[in-house]
Parts: structure tokens; sequence; C-alpha cells
């Protein structure tokens, strides 16, 4: 599989400049590229970790990310995806912040030996008198196109400085030095920020009126939840999730990627879980042990953030505390998953049954865990449901009177487990 394949398959391609011409060179070149991140905090949190992913996977690949820390837009602030204008901060509060997320992007991508370029956007933007901006770079673009940036045009009703304004103009400039300075060609980012990447590409074409440069920028898709509609990032209380230990611990660093929503899980496992070959995350997603799936992305995604060692500390704490899905309390290893999701879903012993058991009020849990042959009686099935043994779908079943109806088996399969290693894949057919 290539890298560009392998984005794709993994979902992290929504807008490009030409899809050809960029699958082309990254399949058959070393491509320098890079991101930008504004220093508005001294952390990044989950909802900015996207793109990272991607930057990891393009490195792993040969290519060279340029991690840009934007210490002079950071200034003025992207109004991308806002109704209003950004607090403005001391140039000492940029500097640290700056300096943070140096640090915390250095734990997902290397930094060392000229394998990527770590650039601070102050170093050349400070430099440039307002005149000659203006006139090398404001001269190239008209307003009525800045104008119809979906960025602009959003906030116009509520009124949009001359400063937010520009920032289109400086982050495209950003793409220009560094096509000049380290051979740029490839911008990456959030689908949000496509109207100010097009414009570095535009830019960097009319700055080189006599000369082709192929330049081309890649967006990402924003990662939605499909049961609530909302934008993934935020959890714990509706406040955001740090990568800094010190404002989110890595506990519930861990705890919030294993208590993530089922529907999300197949998206996770393939952009949070990115030291897995994207065949185990698959693979994974459709396992049939929905809790030990959500333990595996919260290790692999908590390993990549904080080590490996908190990882290990984390899901044994948590594990302790609330029980874990794996019986033999192993910390989950790249080896192994995709045998453990190819047995977890051969494995369980099948029982079928007529669709008709699921009409009307549905099917008596404690009656299926008999005739499944899960419980030698009604009073053995009893024991079990309020010892907490029972799960359905890897729900625990906690009410005798328990109905089983079609919503629990949507496809016509269900799967009922009766203590540590009992199971019952219970077929119903038509």
């Amino acid at each position: 599989m290539t890298i560009y394949e392998e984005l794709k398959r993994r979902g992290f391609v929504y807008q490009e400049t030409d899809s050809a011409a960029i699958e082309k060179k990254l399949n058959t070149e070393q491509v320098t590229f890079y991101c930008g991140f504004d220093p508005t905090g001294n952390s990044l949190h989950v909802g900015h970790l996207l793109p990272v992913m991607a930057m990891r996977l393009l490195q792993k690949a040969g290519h060279v990310p340029t991690v840009l820390v934007g210490g002079a837009t950071g200034m003025i602030g992207d109004p991308s995806g806002r109704s209003t204008a950004r607090v403005m901060m001391t140039m000492e509060t940029i500097a640290a912040n700056a300096e943070c997320l140096r640090r915390q992007l250095s734990r997902f991508i290397t930094l060392e030996n000229g394998k990527a370029h770590f650039v601070n956007n102050a170093d050349w933007l400070t430099r440039l008198t307002m005149i000659e901006f203006i006139r090398d770079v404001g001269s190239r673009f008209s307003v009525n196109r800045m104008l119809a940036q979906k960025s602009v045009e959003s906030r116009l009703e509520n009124g949009l400085s001359f400063l937010e304004f520009s920032y289109s103009l400086l982050q495209a400039y950003d793409f220009y030095h560094l096509n000049k300075t380290v051979n740029c060609t490839l911008e990456i980012g959030g689908q949000d920020q496509w109207g100010n990447m097009v414009a570095g590409t535009e830019l960097i074409r009319r700055m080189y009126e006599n000369e082709v440069r192929e330049v081309h920028c890649l967006t990402i898709p924003l990662l939605m939840n499909p049961a609530t509609g909302q934008k993934f990032g935020k959890s714990i209380g509706g406040a955001s999730v740090w990568l800094d230990p010190e404002r989110t611990s890595v506990f519930d660093y861990y705890q919030f990627w294993r208590n993530c929503d089922d529907a999300m899980l197949p998206d996770l496992l393939k952009k949070f879980a990115i030291e897995l070959p994207v065949e185990e995350c698959e693979a994974l997603a459709n396992c049939g042990n929905v809790n030990r799936a959500k333990e595996i992305l919260a290790y692999e995604a908590t390993a990549l953030a904080h080590g490996k060692q908190a990882a290990a500390e984390a899901y044994a704490a948590a594990g302790a505390q609330f029980g874990f899905a794996d019986p033999e309390k192993k910390v989950p290893t790249t080896s192994s998953i995709l045998q453990v999701a190819a047995s977890a879903a051969a494995v369980y012993p099948e029982v079928t049954f007529p669709a008709s058991m699921l009409e009307g009020d549905g099917f008596w849990i404690v009656k299926l865990l008999t005739e499944t042959g899960l419980c030698k009686s009604g009073s053995d099935a009893r024991r079990l449901i309020q010892g907490n043994a029972v799960k359905l779908n890897d729900q625990k079943v906690a009410d005798f009177s328990r109905m089983v109806g079609p919503a629990d088996a949507p496809d016509g399969t269900l799967l009922l487990q009766a203590g540590k290693k009992n199971f019952r894949k219970v077929i119903f057919t038509k």
C-alpha cells in the first residue's frame, strides 16, 4: 500500500488542489511539506491531533515535515471557524506558548538529524515592512477574492477587523517563504483552512511568474461524531482534553479514548492508533469485543502522547477501577492484535433461532441464556445477572426482566456472554 493510499484509507484526505499530482509526488518523491499551529495556548488538545497524525504517517513514509509555530500569526489569530476576534496576547506569552508546543509536537514528529524542520514564522514575518508586504503580496490578491473566503464571509455581518482580514495573506506568505527556503511543496491542514491554503499556492505561482513551481495543498476532514453530530475533540464535562498532563492527567487522557462513542471507534482507530497497520485497525473495529478494541485504542493513543510506560500504568489503573476487557489483563501489544481480532470473531459458538422470537415484546433474557446453553436453569441465569456476569453485545445486563428485541440484533445477530469466557453468537433467521 502506498502512503497516499494509506492516507485515503484512514480518512485523512478531504480537499486537494490536484489529487493525481499529489499522489504521484507522495509515491515517487521525497516531499517537504508543512502544517502550521498558532500558539494561542500553552498546550495542544486532542482536537489539534488530526493533522499531527497525518504528519507522523508522512514522515514514517520518508517525507520531511516542516512544523510551523505561528509566533507572528498568533499575534493576530485566524478568523476561520470563529464568530468573534481572539484575545490579543503579549509577545512573551506567545513565545512561551510556542516553546510548549514545540516540546509537545516533538513527541509525535522526529525533529532530530534533519528529519524535520521546526520553524517560527515570527522569524520572517516580523522583519517585513508594511510597505514591502503590501507591494509584494497585497498587489497579487483581489479584495473580491478574499471576501469570498468562508472564514471572512461568515464574519462580515458582525464585523471583521483589518487585522484578521490580513491573516490569509500572512499564511500565504508562510508557504511562499518555506517554498523558497526549504523547497516545501505541500501544505496540509484542517478543512476549515482551505481558503488560506489555496491562497498560498496562488501566491507562490504569482511570485514566480516566469518559473513553474508545482505546489499543492491537502485538507483533512473534520472528525464528527455520527451519533451526536458534534465535532470531535471535547469531552470530560465539555472541557478540552489537553496533552499537557498538568491540565489533563494521563489517566483522564486514557479514559477519554477508552470511553469514546461506539459509533466513532472505527474512525478513531484508523486515525489515532496509527502505529498499527490500517488492516489491523479495521479488523479490530469489527472484532466483536468493543471494550477490548477501546482499550487498545486508548493505550495506543496514550502511548503516542505520553509514552508506553505511562500508557501501561493508565491501562492498569483504569482496569483495576473499572474492570478489564481482556481476562488476562495483558497490556495491548501491536504484534497480536490481528490474531486477537480474527479469533474473537471466529471462536464464538453459534446458535440459530427464528427471527420471530424477537417479535412483539421480544424474548426474555433469562430464557435466552438457558436456550443457548449458557445457563443450566433460570435460577442460574438470574444469579449470573445479579452478579453482573451477563453481557449482551458487550453491555452488562442488570435487569432480570430485560427483553431482547430487534434493536439488539439489527443485522440479525447478537453476542451473548455469561461469565468471563462463555460466549454465544446468536443468529436469527427469517
